[in-house]
């Protein structure tokens, strides 16, 4: 029989339609101002913790709900002042060991988040925080991964008892120097088969022979990539210690990284944290050199003057012990004499070589060399600015020698660091040295804060904007196809119902304003099938065809141009989201959801509808149509 679907298709709608109401049901709750409450450095948040803050916060009249699970403490409150209140209690109550972020809790009955049913997450557009655009310095990430080379090269001839008279870098090459020519060659065999993403050249200058391992393209762009996607791996942990819910970090062109922290307010601190670009180096101090000769210039071969706290000369030896790439976890504490100091934890390769060093020079002094890269004001006017396209940053290396300490014992994967002014110094460094030292400077090019305010401004305006659109697309199809224009608002609702419930199904959505406005086109894309659908069935009862008949045929005709239109628009919008970043990523996502869902509404359940209704009525005369 025309028009009348089978009773299973009738239920799958159904369940289809139902599903998606259900889904939807969190996002009518609303958040609550709440802190979320987590350890560092392996701490978790346990009972005694949670009653530590109960009673502060009790103390204070300060009244929360509290939430512990997965090691971690949330507590909600009725106000964004108590919230901010509530933090500062806590972080002084905890101390530096716990994280206290400023978060917006989803105020879901407990039954739904047992289901795992969630509202949509907000992006940084709607919901408030901070967006970084940062630039890594390639030129000194390409320096510092060539002197690595330089160190592995030696290691790797010294280990195989091949004599060498030097190495050193040259841009993205390393340059290796022996006393004879069959050295060189034995030394040129071993490196090929070790490193065939280089290409070796031998040659013979002024009476020495040299090898020069020049790096491949392919290496060359495979280094650039490791560059960036280090420093991702770096910030994303450094964005963990700061206790953001739901951040983003991602790269963006070839030497670029977007940082978004959604509900961020100390932005001073996050920039702190993000950017700076501390390590350690240990190295042993020349005891034997005249310091004061040293600070003159004269310097004995193989050495170098640095300063120390106190801007007080120190001679150590250009040899690297180790250094901060292999710390695994740091923490800060004060030692017996109640003086700050930093633990250091370090990885099984990095506890090898300071084993191996202080095992052969125990009773000689090694100096911890604190390294930071700071940018350099441009003094010409018409240099580009921050922000600018062309813009560069310039860094100036600075190193200062925080701790000399006689080697007591052969030392291992842990031991500590001293010599640090004050607590937070040493809170601070301990942070950076755990989430890691950045494989090159990182300059924020671009800072752009959302406050929460203007995030619930840009959400009123974007439910306004979709409120009037709906109203006046239900007001335009009951006026112009009364009882189809009523089926078709009808259409609408389940598309708007079924995106968001979709959409808050996926982990990784984000509702972004640029999301909102693909919602509002998603309902006028909607309404244009329904529109080709209706105008078919016209057609048809012009040219005399029985109602019935003319039902099916405009459904039947119709579907081919609303696949085509939607198919190529889909096509579009998958580009879009598998190239797009941020807010673009977002609307791309929103469109596909919503073309999909549009068509299975407007096809398949405004069909389903209209067979209830006017199907298996053989005698029908008209429609209102």
């Amino acid at each position: 029989m025309l028009n009348k679907f089978p009773w299973w298709k009738n239920l799958l709608i159904f369940v289809i339609i139902a599903l998606g109401f259900f889904y939807s049901l969190p996002n009518l709750y609303g958040e609550d101002p709440a802190l979320q409450i987590s350890g560092t450095h392996g701490i978790d948040v346990d009972e005694a913790a949670l009653e530590r803050v109960k009673s502060a916060l009790e103390a204070r009249n300060i009244n929360g709900s509290y939430e512990l699970e997965n090691d971690q403490l949330l507590v909600r409150f009725k106000s964004t002042d108590e919230q901010i209140q509530a933090r500062e209690i806590v972080v002084a109550t905890l101390g530096d060991n716990y994280v206290a972020a400023l978060n917006l809790a989803p105020a879901t009955p407990e039954w739904m988040r047992a289901l795992d049913m969630h509202p949509l997450k907000l992006g940084l557009d709607l919901r408030g925080g901070v967006h970084f655009l940062m630039e890594v310095d390639m030129e000194e990430a390409m320096k510092k991964m060539t002197s690595q080379l330089v160190s592995d090269f030696r290691t790797e001839l010294r280990n195989e008892n091949i004599r060498l008279s030097g190495a050193r870098a040259e841009k993205d090459s390393v340059l290796v120097t022996f006393r004879d020519e069959q050295t060189r060659d034995q030394a040129s065999k071993l490196l090929q088969d070790r490193h065939r993403d280089f290409v070796m050249q031998d040659f013979e200058q002024d009476g020495q022979y040299l090898i020069r391992a020049q790096m491949t393209p392919a290496k060359l762009s495979e280094m650039r990539t490791n560059a960036v996607d280090q420093n991702i791996n770096i910030i994303r942990n450094r964005v963990n210690e700061l206790g953001v819910a739901e951040p983003l970090v991602q790269r963006q062109g070839a030497e670029r990284v977007v940082v978004e922290l959604p509900g961020i307010q100390d932005t001073a601190r996050a920039k702190e944290i993000l950017g700076a670009t501390a390590t350690l180096e240990f190295r042993l101090v020349d005891s034997t050199a005249d310091v004061a000769a040293a600070a003159q210039g004269h310097v004995p071969a193989g050495t170098e003057v640095l300063h120390d706290t106190h801007d007080y000369p120190v001679v150590v030896y250009k040899q690297v012990i180790l250094t901060g790439d292999h710390i695994v976890d740091a923490s800060s504490s004060a030692d017996e004499n109640g003086r700050p100091q930093v633990n250091i934890s370090l990885d099984s390769r990095g506890g090898t070589l300071m084993s191996n060093f202080t095992k052969d020079n125990v009773g000689k002094p090694m100096a911890t060399n604190f390294i930071e890269y700071k940018v350099v004001a441009n003094a010409d006017p018409d240099a580009p600015k921050p922000g600018d396209k062309d813009y560069k940053p310039k860094f100036r290396k600075t190193e200062q020698i925080i701790n000399v300490a006689t080697i007591q014992t052969r030392l291992g994967s842990n031991f500590r660091i001293t010599g640090i002014s004050t607590q937070k110094e040493a809170h601070n460094l301990a942070l950076l040295l755990r989430a890691g030292a950045l494989i090159a400077p990182i300059q924020i090019v671009e800072e752009r804060t959302i406050g929460p305010s203007l995030g619930q401004q840009n959400i009123d305006n974007g439910l306004k904007a979709m409120a009037y659109g709906l109203i006046f697309l239900i007001i335009f199809m009951v006026i112009y196809y009364k009882g189809f224009g009523l089926l078709a608002d009808l259409a609408l609702i389940f598309n708007l119902v079924l995106l968001v419930g979709i959409m808050s199904l996926i982990p990784g959505a984000t509702m972004t304003l640029p999301g909102i406005a693909g919602i509002v086109l998603t309902l006028g894309m909607a309404v244009d099938a329904n529109v080709l659908i209706y105008e078919r069935i016209r057609e048809e009862i012009r040219a005399g065809r029985g109602v019935q008949t003319a039902i099916h045929e405009g459904y039947a005709r119709a579907f081919v141009t609303i696949a085509d239109s939607n198919i190529t628009t889909f096509i579009t919008a998958f580009i879009l989201f598998m190239v797009g970043t941020g807010a673009v990523k977002g609307f791309a996502l929103v469109l596909m959801i919503g073309l999909a869902s549009s068509v299975f509404t407007a096809v398949t359940a405004c069909r389903a509808v209209a067979n209830l209704i006017w199907g298996g009525r053989p005698n029908l005369k008209s429609l209102s149509i």
